[in-house]
């Protein structure tokens, strides 16, 4: 269903349509009409269904811009997520204008009570950071029209129920309530009968049959080992359009700058560029005019690209259901895809989380040799070769080859033509900042989630992070469902026992109720 048939205003489908959206996902889709009615929703959807929109919308449809107070909030677990959507927010108001400010624990307060001077209209935050200013007194809700909880679930398994109970208590009754969460259990429905009124319940199924028709690959490698071992997969598999996923914003810039040293047609996006580049790199990838597209998931969500033969995961995502959603921009329309995860050795658990999830084993694949990637380079060389004999009128040149013949042998000349053609990349050093790794998830200490109340993180904690470590940049609670088989996995496969692989070269260079709504499809 196309954004224009949801009932949204022309300055919101202004924005949505230079975001690049086109088609509304399946929980935009069923939640935007029933939020504009303004329902109570609880939607159930995994992590990047585009739920930040589904609520988003609504709520910036609802905003009077003449009334200078906070008229919309939304609440979520993480640091990260929080950014996260006050940046979709922004763009999403970009034609209407709205004012959205961010708040959170591990920052200046005295920085974002400045900020709250600005009287923005909607505010984003983590529990702990938004009662301290509740508590100060910098941050009032009783004009609250629209409230949201972001990944309920998650906030719940990191002990913040009090914590939104004392900021619900906050605002109006008579507010409009939406709740989203990936899954169901009876602490959020009790959340669901206490504080809404008779929720519709939107539940989109979650699908994983497009990871069936896409051959998943990990490399086990260091950080400092990814970008050479991650060109010479490029130069053996030879990706015809691929993306390419980071985890920030700065991996993203230095990931694209550094495959453009090294004559690939890349280029990268994420939430910091201007609309206009945003839309022009996505325009040549399109087109074609790029081959491979380096981007963070919040920058590739929602996007219609077509025709894409390889997903590379540079970071393994946190959230397992990232993963599923980053891999399905690859396997459309029945076709096969492949995929290609590069994982530290202390990220094994995350891998094992994975294929938890999508009930398929992720392959492993040892990295390409110096010879596999040197004979990938002369395969798409001698291709080049017989393109440009095809397209070439020979005889204007067949002087000035005759007098060459004279002078050098003709495997010579066609050797040194190979060369040129096929020049190393690994022969522009390239260097990419190493990244913090993710937390483990199998030991205190560090960082992964331990039962409620989010046990695992060491040190004092202020009121805006004592629970359960939620206002950590990056950093959030991980999947429960882990595998305690935690030893790394021995061999791989090799190039020439895969699907394609040595055959080919370089990529192209230069009352309280619920109402049951399923999605079954």
């Amino acid at each position: 269903m196309k954004f224009s048939e949801l009932g949204l205003n022309a300055e919101l489908l202004k924005s949505i349509e230079q975001m690049g959206f086109e088609e509304a996902t399946p929980i935009q889709e069923q939640t935007i009409p029933l939020a504009l009615q303004g329902l109570d929703v609880i939607g159930q959807a995994q992590t990047g269904t585009g739920k930040t929109a589904a609520f988003g919308l609504p709520m910036l449809q609802k905003i009077d811009n003449n009334n200078k107070v906070i008229q919309g909030i939304v609440i979520a677990p993480t640091r990260e997520l929080a950014i996260q959507t006050q940046e979709e927010l922004y763009r999403l108001s970009r034609d209407k204008k709205v004012s959205v400010q961010v708040v959170y624990g591990g920052a200046d307060i005295n920085r974002q009570i400045r900020a709250l001077k600005n009287k923005p209209q909607i505010i984003v935050g983590t529990p702990g950071r938004l009662l301290d200013h509740i508590k100060r007194k910098t941050i009032r809700l009783d004009h609250i029209e629209t409230l949201v909880l972001d990944e309920a679930d998650e906030m719940l398994n990191m002990g913040f129920l009090e914590d939104i109970e004392a900021i619900l208590s906050e605002t109006p009754a008579e507010r409009q309530t939406l709740l989203f969460s990936a899954t169901m259990p009876d602490s959020i429905k009790k959340i669901g009968v206490k504080f809404m009124h008779a929720p519709e319940h939107v539940k989109i199924k979650a699908s994983h049959t497009a990871a069936n028709l896409i051959d998943q690959y990990f490399v086990k490698c260091k950080d400092f080992e990814k970008f050479d071992t991650m060109t010479r997969l490029f130069d053996v598999q030879n990706p015809e359009l691929a993306i390419v996923f980071g985890r920030t914003k700065r991996r993203v810039d230095e990931l694209s700058k550094g495959l453009e040293l090294r004559g690939y047609r890349a280029e990268g996006i994420h939430g910091d560029l201007t609309q206009q580049k945003r839309m022009s790199v996505l325009n040549a990838f399109k087109t074609g005019d790029l081959d491979i597209l380096v981007a963070t998931d919040v920058a590739a969500r929602g996007l219609d690209i077509s025709g894409v033969t390889h997903v590379y995961n540079y970071d393994i995502p946190q959230d397992p259901e990232s993963y599923v959603h980053r891999i399905g921009r690859t396997g459309r329309a029945g076709k096969e895809g492949m995929s290609v995860t590069f994982v530290t050795p202390n990220e094994m658990d995350y891998l094992r989380t994975i294929e938890n999830l999508t009930k398929k084993p992720i392959t492993p694949l040892q990295p390409p040799s110096d010879e596999e990637a040197f004979r990938g380079q002369v395969k798409t060389a001698m291709d080049e070769v017989e393109t440009l004999v095809k397209e070439t009128e020979t005889d204007k040149y067949k002087r000035a080859a005759v007098r060459l013949l004279e002078e050098h042998t003709a495997e010579d000349l066609v050797a040194a033509f190979l060369k040129s053609l096929s020049k190393d990349a690994t022969d522009v050093p390239v260097k990419i900042t190493p990244e913090r790794p993710l937390p483990s998830r199998k030991g205190k200490g560090g960082g992964g989630y331990k039962g409620k109340g989010g046990g695992g993180y060491k040190g004092n904690r202020s009121s805006s992070d004592r629970r359960g470590g939620g206002e950590r940049s990056g950093e959030r609670s991980g999947n429960k469902n882990r595998s305690s088989d935690s030893k790394p996995r021995s061999g791989g496969k090799r190039y020439d026992e895969k699907r394609g692989g040595g055959s080919a070269g370089a990529p192209k260079k230069s009352s309280h109720s619920f109402t049951i709504r399923n999605n079954n499809d």
